[in-house]
Protein backbone atom coordinates (compact mmCIF):
# COMPACT_ATOMS: atom_id res chain seq x y z
CA UNK A 1 0.00 0.00 0.00
CA UNK A 2 1.33 3.42 -0.96
CA UNK A 3 0.36 6.58 0.91
CA UNK A 4 0.83 10.27 0.23
CA UNK A 5 1.02 11.68 3.74
CA UNK A 6 0.79 15.42 4.34
CA UNK A 7 2.54 16.69 7.47
CA UNK A 8 1.01 19.82 9.04
CA UNK A 9 2.72 23.17 9.52
CA UNK A 10 1.88 26.23 11.64
CA UNK A 11 2.58 28.38 8.54
CA UNK A 12 -0.50 26.94 6.86
CA UNK A 13 -2.92 26.14 9.68
CA UNK A 14 -3.05 26.77 13.41
CA UNK A 15 -5.36 23.87 14.26
CA UNK A 16 -4.20 22.54 17.62
CA UNK A 17 -4.77 18.84 16.94
CA UNK A 18 -2.91 18.62 13.60
CA UNK A 19 0.51 17.81 15.14
CA UNK A 20 -1.08 15.19 17.40
CA UNK A 21 -2.87 13.53 14.48
CA UNK A 22 0.35 13.46 12.45
CA UNK A 23 2.39 12.07 15.35
CA UNK A 24 -0.15 9.39 16.23
CA UNK A 25 -0.45 8.25 12.60
CA UNK A 26 3.30 7.56 12.18
CA UNK A 27 3.09 4.17 13.90
CA UNK A 28 0.38 3.03 11.46
CA UNK A 29 2.44 4.26 8.50
CA UNK A 30 5.54 2.40 9.74
CA UNK A 31 3.66 -0.85 10.29
CA UNK A 32 1.05 -0.90 7.51
CA UNK A 33 2.38 1.07 4.54
CA UNK A 34 4.80 -0.24 1.92
CA UNK A 35 5.63 3.21 0.54
CA UNK A 36 4.99 6.59 2.15
CA UNK A 37 5.54 9.72 0.09
CA UNK A 38 6.11 12.47 2.65
CA UNK A 39 4.68 15.85 1.76
CA UNK A 40 5.05 18.78 4.12
CA UNK A 41 2.60 21.69 4.22
CA UNK A 42 5.47 24.03 5.11
CA UNK A 43 7.43 22.99 2.02
CA UNK A 44 4.32 23.36 -0.16
CA UNK A 45 3.70 26.82 1.28
CA UNK A 46 7.34 27.83 0.69
CA UNK A 47 7.22 26.54 -2.90
CA UNK A 48 4.07 28.58 -3.54
CA UNK A 49 5.61 31.71 -2.00
CA UNK A 50 9.22 31.52 -3.29
CA UNK A 51 9.14 29.51 -6.48
CA UNK A 52 5.65 30.14 -7.84
CA UNK A 53 5.55 33.75 -6.51
CA UNK A 54 2.04 33.45 -5.05
CA UNK A 55 1.47 36.14 -2.41
CA UNK A 56 -1.24 34.37 -0.45
CA UNK A 57 -1.35 30.64 -1.33
CA UNK A 58 -4.70 28.94 -0.82
CA UNK A 59 -5.41 25.30 -0.03
CA UNK A 60 -6.25 24.97 -3.73
CA UNK A 61 -2.69 26.02 -4.61
CA UNK A 62 -1.22 23.54 -2.11
CA UNK A 63 -3.54 20.80 -3.36
CA UNK A 64 -2.47 21.54 -6.95
CA UNK A 65 1.13 20.72 -5.98
CA UNK A 66 0.06 17.55 -4.15
CA UNK A 67 -2.00 16.39 -7.13
CA UNK A 68 0.92 17.09 -9.49
CA UNK A 69 3.19 14.95 -7.30
CA UNK A 70 0.64 12.13 -7.10
CA UNK A 71 0.14 12.26 -10.86
CA UNK A 72 3.89 12.26 -11.48
CA UNK A 73 4.63 9.34 -9.17
CA UNK A 74 1.84 7.20 -10.64
CA UNK A 75 2.41 8.17 -14.28
CA UNK A 76 4.10 4.84 -15.06
CA UNK A 77 0.91 3.04 -14.03
CA UNK A 78 -1.14 5.00 -16.55
CA UNK A 79 1.12 5.47 -19.57
CA UNK A 80 3.46 3.10 -21.40
CA UNK A 81 7.11 4.09 -21.55
CA UNK A 82 10.54 3.05 -22.81
CA UNK A 83 11.76 2.13 -19.34
CA UNK A 84 8.64 1.51 -17.31
CA UNK A 85 8.21 1.16 -13.59
CA UNK A 86 5.31 0.69 -11.21
CA UNK A 87 4.74 1.13 -7.48
CA UNK A 88 5.80 -2.46 -6.76
CA UNK A 89 9.10 -2.04 -8.64
CA UNK A 90 9.57 1.31 -6.93
CA UNK A 91 9.18 -0.33 -3.52
CA UNK A 92 11.51 -3.21 -4.41
CA UNK A 93 14.24 -0.84 -5.63
CA UNK A 94 13.81 1.94 -3.09
CA UNK A 95 13.19 0.19 0.24
CA UNK A 96 16.37 -1.47 1.60
CA UNK A 97 14.69 -2.43 4.90
CA UNK A 98 10.93 -2.77 5.51
CA UNK A 99 10.68 0.12 7.97
CA UNK A 100 12.66 2.52 5.75
CA UNK A 101 9.86 3.25 3.28
CA UNK A 102 9.47 7.01 3.73
CA UNK A 103 10.29 8.95 0.56
CA UNK A 104 11.06 12.63 0.01
CA UNK A 105 9.70 13.88 -3.30
CA UNK A 106 11.46 16.39 -5.54
CA UNK A 107 9.38 17.65 -8.45
CA UNK A 108 10.13 19.55 -11.66
CA UNK A 109 9.07 21.66 -13.42
CA UNK A 110 6.90 23.48 -10.90
CA UNK A 111 3.97 25.49 -12.25
CA UNK A 112 1.15 27.34 -10.55
CA UNK A 113 -2.51 26.43 -11.02
CA UNK A 114 -3.33 29.18 -13.50
CA UNK A 115 -0.15 28.96 -15.58
CA UNK A 116 -0.92 28.67 -19.28
CA UNK A 117 2.48 29.37 -20.80
CA UNK A 118 4.79 26.43 -21.38
CA UNK A 119 8.44 26.28 -22.29
CA UNK A 120 10.63 23.40 -23.29
CA UNK A 121 12.77 22.21 -20.40
CA UNK A 122 15.92 20.19 -20.98
CA UNK A 123 16.83 17.00 -19.13
CA UNK A 124 19.77 18.72 -17.34
CA UNK A 125 17.40 21.49 -16.14
CA UNK A 126 14.82 18.98 -14.94
CA UNK A 127 17.46 16.92 -13.15
CA UNK A 128 18.93 19.99 -11.45
CA UNK A 129 15.47 21.14 -10.36
CA UNK A 130 14.51 17.68 -9.08
CA UNK A 131 17.41 17.66 -6.65
CA UNK A 132 17.09 21.32 -5.66
CA UNK A 133 16.03 21.65 -1.98
CA UNK A 134 13.59 24.40 -3.07
CA UNK A 135 11.69 21.80 -5.15
CA UNK A 136 11.44 19.20 -2.38
CA UNK A 137 7.94 18.53 -1.07
CA UNK A 138 9.30 18.06 2.46
CA UNK A 139 10.92 20.94 4.34
CA UNK A 140 14.19 19.11 4.77
CA UNK A 141 17.55 19.79 3.20
CA UNK A 142 19.00 16.56 1.82
CA UNK A 143 22.49 18.03 2.26
CA UNK A 144 22.10 17.39 6.00
CA UNK A 145 21.70 13.65 5.40
CA UNK A 146 22.31 10.99 2.76
CA UNK A 147 20.29 9.29 0.07
CA UNK A 148 19.77 5.57 0.50
CA UNK A 149 18.13 5.25 -2.90
CA UNK A 150 16.74 7.53 -5.56
CA UNK A 151 14.21 7.27 -8.36
CA UNK A 152 13.79 9.70 -11.24
CA UNK A 153 10.60 9.46 -13.29
CA UNK A 154 10.56 11.44 -16.54
CA UNK A 155 7.57 12.12 -18.78
CA UNK A 156 7.50 13.32 -22.36
CA UNK A 157 9.98 13.09 -25.19
CA UNK A 158 13.30 12.55 -23.48
CA UNK A 159 16.32 10.56 -24.52
CA UNK A 160 17.10 7.52 -22.39
CA UNK A 161 20.82 8.10 -22.91
CA UNK A 162 20.52 11.73 -21.78
CA UNK A 163 18.59 10.69 -18.66
CA UNK A 164 21.15 8.01 -17.78
CA UNK A 165 24.02 10.48 -18.36
CA UNK A 166 22.38 13.10 -16.14
CA UNK A 167 21.67 10.63 -13.35
CA UNK A 168 25.27 9.40 -13.51
CA UNK A 169 26.43 13.03 -13.30
CA UNK A 170 24.24 13.61 -10.24
CA UNK A 171 25.65 10.51 -8.58
CA UNK A 172 29.25 11.39 -9.39
CA UNK A 173 28.93 15.04 -8.43
CA UNK A 174 27.05 14.30 -5.21
CA UNK A 175 28.50 10.91 -4.28
CA UNK A 176 29.04 12.05 -0.69
CA UNK A 177 25.23 12.33 -0.38
CA UNK A 178 24.63 8.72 -1.47
CA UNK A 179 25.36 5.79 0.84
CA UNK A 180 28.11 3.56 -0.49
CA UNK A 181 26.70 0.29 0.87
CA UNK A 182 23.81 0.19 -1.63
CA UNK A 183 25.18 -0.28 -5.17
CA UNK A 184 23.17 0.95 -8.16
CA UNK A 185 20.90 2.96 -5.89
CA UNK A 186 19.48 5.22 -8.63
CA UNK A 187 16.44 4.02 -10.60
CA UNK A 188 15.03 5.78 -13.65
CA UNK A 189 11.74 5.45 -15.48
CA UNK A 190 10.66 7.04 -18.77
Amino acid sequence: MATFSVVPSPKVSDTVVEPYNATLSVHQLVENSDETFCIDNEALYDICMRTLKLNNPSYGDLNHLVSAVMSGVTTCLRFPGQLNSDLRKLAVNMVPFPRLHFFMVGFAPLTSRGAHSFRAVTVPELTQQMFDPKNMMAASDFRNGRYLTCSAIFRGKVSMKEVEDQMRNVQNKNNSYFVEWIPNNVQTAL
